[in-house]
């Protein structure tokens, strides 16, 4: 097909993503250190412990409130950006589903905490963070990903956390407001949400319409494979630090979880890449398979270049950082910190695999290899890491991203072999 420039669509638009998706992580990561001295020396470790804790809660319940449509959204979206109406039907009917499973999550803790009397140590800040739920829920960073026009979410990301640190600078001053803390982070971002769901209805011309019950569950229905995938991923890269702590104590968690939020930080290249150029490769693969695989090779062979560089600058850099995070050389840490620096790496052979997937909307392939990933991880840490401890671990982590590659691969030559022959094969 004529008339498509592929370094043009790179250099513009997929660019001008992976930069806003960039913006996005890197100032959730700064709020985060910036807000964790405040939130101790006003609550106290104890205090910040349960707050933390609240938070992963929320953290888990938002994988089932996004129910995969950060995946299946951005596609939709990219594929009918030229039709308002359209749109319109989209962004309502996808807000209208994830406002739903936020109210059943919301439903779902409210029982467990007041009616079983569950968590009872942070029953209260666990009930206030529900409203972390609704700014997941209202949160279009799928629809602007989709539209290839990241400036103005990012921008409203980077006002909500200003507002969440001045929220715990003015009202969060003893251990007593503990449970203040998610209810403001949430409260801030579902206000910022709403602003720029306006801003959409009466600068874009899309409208919200009344979503209809009926096509919501049957959206939710066409996303179970999405949702399954997020979840076994969210497992299988996330589950480590929970295997280890039953086999090590506390002193070598604490050595084994910085090195890993280090890498895991890192990792989070090949995501933002593959979410930055899903849009693109979405349409290019409707329009022109031959233009998508050049397309997507030149995409391949750039993220590996940065990620092996990634990986070698941490590895040979794993003292200093070590040193800067944790004011000390911890010998254990940086050793952990280098058998984990190859997972970038490792992580981006994948990303052509996984985009052939998206683009060709295979739910059900991505699912099953994402389920298996996610128990070899799990029965293989168990066993290295009962053998051999927290080096166990790495090793099991190191294998799971080799074997997810090898996995993928295998799926996408047998499910899309001309796919597959176009993208690893050609000349």
């Amino acid at each position: 097909m004529k008339g498509i420039d592929v370094l043009g669509l790179f250099n513009n638009r997929s660019i001008h993503n992976f930069i806003f998706l960039s913006a996005i992580q890197i100032s959730n990561i700064l709020i985060t250190l910036i807000s964790m001295p405040l939130l101790i020396s006003a609550i106290g470790v104890d205090q910040f412990g349960l707050v933390s804790l609240s938070f992963s809660v929320m953290v888990i319940a938002n994988i089932f409130v996004s129910f995969g449509f950060n995946l299946s959204g951005p596609r939709a979206v990219a594929l009918n950006q030229q039709n308002p109406k359209r749109l319109s039907f989209l962004l309502s009917h996808i807000l209208g589903g994830k406002v739903l499973l936020a109210s059943v999550a919301t439903g779902v803790l409210l029982v467990l905490i007041f009616g079983f009397g569950f968590f009872t140590e942070y029953q209260t800040i666990l009930a206030l963070s529900v409203l972390l739920l609704y700014s997941e829920a209202t949160l279009p960073l799928w629809f602007f990903q989709g539209l290839e026009k990241m400036r103005l979410i990012s921008i409203a990301n980077v006002v909500s956390k200003v507002l969440y640190l001045m929220g715990i600078f003015l009202f969060i001053k003893d251990p007593s407001h503990a449970k203040w803390a998610n209810f403001i982070l949430g409260a801030c971002g579902l206000s910022i949400n709403l602003l720029v769901l306006a801003y959409v209805r009466k600068r874009l011309g899309i409208v919200l319409i009344g979503p209809r019950i009926l096509r919501i569950f049957r959206s939710l229905k066409s996303n179970v494979h999405y949702f399954l995938s997020n979840l076994t991923s969210y497992l299988t890269f996330n589950g480590g630090l929970v295997i280890l702590s039953f086999f090590e104590q506390s002193h070598t968690l604490g050595m084994y979880s910085l090195a890993e939020k280090i890498v895991m930080v890192i990792r989070l290249f090949p995501s933002i890449l593959t979410q930055s150029v899903y849009p693109n490769a979405s349409k290019l693969y409707q329009a022109d398979k031959s233009t998508f695989l050049r397309f997507m090779r030149k995409v391949y062979f750039s993220g590996l270049a940065i990620s092996f560089f990634f990986s070698v600058a941490t590895y040979l850099a794993a003292p200093l950082i070590i040193q800067l995070l944790a004011t000390s050389r911890l010998e254990d840490s940086i050793y952990y910190l280098r058998l984990l620096s190859l997972i970038p790496f490792l992580a981006c052979l994948n990303i052509g695999n996984v985009l052939i997937f998206l683009v060709t909307n295979q739910q059900k392939q991505l699912f099953k290899v994402s389920a298996f990933m996610c128990v070899f991880m799990m029965v293989s840490a168990s066993l290295l890491t009962y053998r051999f401890g927290a080096v166990g671990i790495c090793v099991a982590l190191l294998s799971t991203e080799l074997l997810h590659f090898l996995g993928f691969s295998w799926m996408v030559a047998r499910k899309n072999p001309d796919l597959w022959r176009g993208f690893y094969l050609a000349a």
